[in-house]
């Protein structure tokens, strides 16, 4: 593999306004329109954007639209940006608040997540039991073409727990172990999947689809490996950088599922369950390095070290939108009691170039 640290990508970055800066405050609420703050003095994100309360919610709407430039560097600065006080209240809204701040909303990939798409480009949370985490990750990292924004909105917020923690993968980099890092800049990381016969698990759910060809002309368009297994179900491999420059700052990222998509990183009756009922290759998921070579457990908690020394955790409010930069920020969700409604679009697809691959090697 090539170094992942120089690479060309394909993205509509839209409204990047050069020079267009909005004056920060610290401290609460600004003068004018609308305050800008961070939840805790010493994050550096979410930046905090609150309409003063004699506003109208037209004005509302049109602000953002009027000053989406300089949105646009405040999230390429901070990597995340949180609309509070803007009463967003259905789809529609949602939409109409976000659509300056994106080029374009884009469907997921593959429906990995078994999410339900309850509007145009807008998805139902991630379908995973409420008293267990989800491990903080970078949306679709695997993929050739994934979301460069995801815009969340906050439709009913858990009766407790249920937060979407916010990791800085800039400063995740740093933080890693050099000599692991050098590794995996080296070797990149390796996504095997198994799709069994299993609720959700289906070959055919995942790319809603019954045909196999469709499924192979999928997979060698996305310089995915695959192989079909006896019992009609499907293997596939990928190899991916797990570092990347950010198209725009230039800055280095973090970003891959190594960690997320590890056995290790399920808890441990999960684990047991599945190390019991399959041989390692036929693991649901896991991750290697890029040459196919065991990640041992110690890598993998550096790993979420790093990521939980970055963590920023706030509890959701009614009506939130929280913009974040797909590479720059990670995100997680913390477990929770009480209906959950949190609504996702996935938007502006930025198409990596960087991925070796043969397509007669399967």
């Amino acid at each position: 593999m090539g170094s992942p640290g120089f690479m060309v990508f394909s993205a509509p970055w839209s409204f990047v306004c050069r020079g267009c800066f909005m004056e920060e405050n610290r401290g609460g609420a600004g003068q004018g329109f609308a305050g800008f703050r961070f939840l805790e003095t010493s994050q550096s994100l979410p930046l905090v954007i609150e309409p003063n309360d004699s506003t109208s919610e037209t004005d509302r709407f049109s602000w953002v639209s009027d000053h989406r430039g300089g949105i646009a560097q405040k999230l390429l600065l901070h990597g995340a940006v949180l609309f509070r006080g803007f009463a967003i209240d259905s789809i529609a809204e949602f939409r109409l608040l976000i659509n300056p701040l994106i080029a374009e909303a884009m469907r997921h990939p593959e429906m990995i997540a078994g999410r339900d798409e309850v509007g145009e480009g807008v998805y139902t949370p991630t379908k995973y039991p409420a008293d267990q985490q989800i491990a903080p990750h970078n949306e679709h990292s695997a993929s050739l073409t994934f979301p460069g924004k995801l815009a969340f909105w906050c439709q009913v917020p858990a009766q407790q727990g249920g937060e979407t923690p916010i990791i800085d993968t800039r400063k995740v980099y740093q933080r890693i172990d050099p000599r692991v890092r050098e590794k995996f800049e080296r070797l990149g990381w390796m996504f095997v999947r198994n799709y069994h016969d299993l609720p959700g698990r289906r070959w055919q759910a995942v790319f809603q689809t019954e045909s196999r060809a469709v499924v192979e002309s999928y997979c060698t368009e996305n310089k995915i490996h695959y192989e079909w297994k006896s019992g009609n179900y499907l293997r596939t491999w990928r190899v991916r950088p797990a570092v990347i420059h950010h198209p725009i700052t230039r800055d280095l990222a973090w970003f891959n599922h190594v960690a997320f998509f590890h056995v290790a990183t399920l808890p441990p009756l999960i684990q047991k369950s599945i190390r019991s009922t399959y041989s390692e290759m036929d693991f649901p998921n896991n991750t290697y390095y890029g040459d196919g070579s065991t990640i041992d457990d110690d890598t993998v908690r550096n790993l979420q070290q790093a990521y939980r020394s970055e963590m920023v955790s706030f509890p959701w409010r009614k009506g939130d939108v929280l913009l974040i930069d797909n590479i720059m920020t990670a995100h997680a969700r913390n477990s929770f009691s009480g209906p959950r409604q949190i609504l996702l679009v996935l938007a502006d697809p930025v198409t990596r170039n960087d991925v070796v691959f043969d397509s007669g090697r399967q």
